[in-house]
């Protein structure tokens, strides 16, 4: 369950391999403009959280689909005014959709190549996986709230994404039939990296997932698993997200 509001404490700042269709890029030609200053902005806070991310700049390619993804077809309708402010925003539920400098973060962690399969646990709106399709082969993601995996559902084609699969469930079990997966993303806290992601993150893979108590600051944490099977993980930010839900333990 995704959903971040991203609290990152830094000098007191709280902070588809495929193409889209041309009736989408259409679509969000008028909002060019803020997504431009959007992405300016995401650079600008790269820039102040360098010492975190032990970079300047985030991948090229990263950038561009931030560039290009209309996160105003994936909010509400009564968000597309702010879609494209660097922040998140209510969409129903409780939940929220991600302030696209953490979406934008998460994405380049996971070092996204063409031809990668990621699974993304916490669709919300489908914003996260939408950048995801922009850069990779095939994303599967889960949401637990059937209403919202729905909605996202139906956007996510209606903007010609047909490399994205979501399927409403408990997102801590993973997806084991379409395992295993090149990269892994989690957009809701956890107490405890999940054991059954971790078996379906493919040798040389990359998960990326905010760990800690509920509603309280958690670590961004970066894990990686080697080509013989052995688990590292790295602290990035420190960030806050809603709790990961389901009927898990």
């Amino acid at each position: 369950m995704m959903r971040s509001t991203l609290s990152i404490v830094f000098a007191c700042l709280w902070t588809l391999a495929l193409p889209v269709t041309a009736t989408a890029a259409r679509a969000t030609d008028s909002y060019a403009v803020q997504r431009a200053a959007m992405v300016s902005t995401i650079e600008a806070d790269v820039a102040q959280t360098s010492l975190y991310l032990d970079k300047q700049a985030l991948d090229p390619r990263v950038m561009a689909a931030m560039g290009k993804v209309a996160r105003h077809a994936l909010v509400p309708e009564d968000q597309r005014d702010n879609a494209y402010r660097n922040r998140p925003l209510p969409i129903g539920y409780g939940q929220t959709i991600s302030q696209p400098y953490l979406v934008a973060v998460m994405t380049d962690l996971l070092k996204p190549k063409p031809g990668d399969r990621v699974l993304e646990v916490g669709t919300g709106s489908g914003y996260q996986a939408a950048i995801l399709a922009e850069l990779v082969a095939r994303v599967f993601t889960i949401e637990v709230i059937a209403p919202l995996g729905e909605r996202a559902r139906t956007a996510l084609q209606a903007l010609g994404y047909n490399n994205i699969e979501v399927q409403v469930a408990d997102g801590y079990y993973g997806w084991p039939e379409q395992a295993p997966f090149d990269a892994i993303v989690v957009t809701a806290a956890a107490s405890h990296v999940p054991p059954p992601l971790l078996k379906q993150l493919k040798p040389g893979g990359r998960m990326v997932i905010p760990v800690g108590s509920s509603f309280m600051v958690q670590q961004l944490l970066l894990v990686e698993k080697a080509a013989d099977g052995e688990i590292s993980t790295r602290q990035i930010l420190p960030v806050r997200f809603v709790p990961l839900t389901g009927d898990h333990d």
